[in-house]
């Protein structure tokens, strides 16, 4: 008896089944909740600030398209002027009437277009060819050259405007479309380095196997990088198409103001609006001229969207 009771005794107590899971479980799940509702707050922050960004990237490209719409008589004559208020008061297509009618927009347009397309083909077969060769051929200083091309990178391009119209006035290329071609595609060979991110995650022995087949490199490059490459193609296609349409600055000096047969329409517009023949009214038609201008670009991106991200997202990350 006395030997059961010291057994008894020194027994410890008996703790329910389940309390320290209890305890636990409820821990997780609190901080489960937690992380859940961190979670949920920083989606609605986010959402919230891209809506903002949205509203304020947005707010002046639908101010710009309502005025090219814009159409309002005072005393019977067209007004066309800068108002402060957002919405007109009438809408209609007479500025785009008289945007065709009595200005050169037309010749601008084209005059742009022409330029672009020879641009675009000359800058993207320079890209792509000073791409593949940095990627795939391994030659003395190329680190060198690498790093030059990164330094160079880092400088705006409008840095070299003055040297690049001396250059063409000596060659007596000044006030041509030829010219800006030229400056448009001579430069392009520098920007390569999405493209070389591009080539580097193809398979070197692919290369290595056209090698021993007896392939030259302008083969390997025609025939067994170029089919593999159309995100990267697109991508650099689209972005050395759609420089013409922005630029201004090159255009400004090289083209001059004299000729207005010449002019893109970003100097065509400016001139317009501020240059020698300039009319405070012809604001409405600056603005339809800028909708206009946008059209092939967007539609551009919007065709071609799908291997525009995957250019970017293969060429920035090896």
């Amino acid at each position: 008896m006395i030997d059961n009771n010291v057994k008894k005794v020194n027994q410890p107590p008996k703790i329910k089944k389940g309390f320290k899971d209890d305890s636990a479980s409820s821990k997780t799940n609190s901080l489960n909740n937690k992380t859940k509702n961190n979670k949920a707050i920083g989606t609605i922050i986010s959402h919230i600030m891209l809506i903002v960004l949205a509203i304020i990237w947005l707010y002046p490209i639908l101010w710009i398209f309502l005025h090219s719409f814009r159409e309002e008589y005072i005393d019977g004559f067209y007004r066309g002027i800068i108002y402060s208020r957002y919405f007109p008061n009438s809408y209609g297509l007479e500025t785009y009437r008289r945007l065709f009618d009595e200005t050169l927009f037309l010749r601008w347009f084209f005059n742009t277009l022409f330029v672009a397309f020879f641009s675009f083909i000359l800058a993207t077969l320079l890209q792509l060819s000073v791409a593949y060769v940095m990627s795939k051929i391994r030659f003395p200083k190329r680190k060198f050259f690498l790093n030059i091309a990164i330094i160079l990178g880092l400088f705006p391009g409008f840095m070299s405007m003055i040297a690049v119209y001396f250059v063409l006035r000596a060659l007596n290329l000044t006030e041509t479309l030829f010219a800006l071609i030229l400056v448009y595609s001579a430069g392009a060979g520098l920007g390569f380095y999405i493209a070389k991110g591009f080539f580097d995650i193809i398979p070197n022995s692919l290369v290595e196997a056209a090698k021993i087949d007896g392939a030259t490199n302008a083969q390997i490059f025609t025939k067994v990088i170029v089919p593999i490459s159309k995100p990267i193609i697109i991508y650099t296609a689209l972005m050395t198409f759609i420089a013409p349409w922005m630029d201004f600055i090159f255009a400004r000096v090289i083209l001059g103001e004299d000729n207005r047969q010449i002019h893109t329409v970003a100097v065509g517009l400016y001139d317009m609006m501020y240059g020698q023949y300039s009319d405070p009214n012809m604001f409405t038609m600056f603005a339809a001229g800028s909708v206009i201008v946008a059209i092939p670009i967007v539609l551009l991106f919007l065709s071609m969207q799908k291997y525009y991200i995957e250019g970017v997202t293969s060429g920035a990350v090896k």
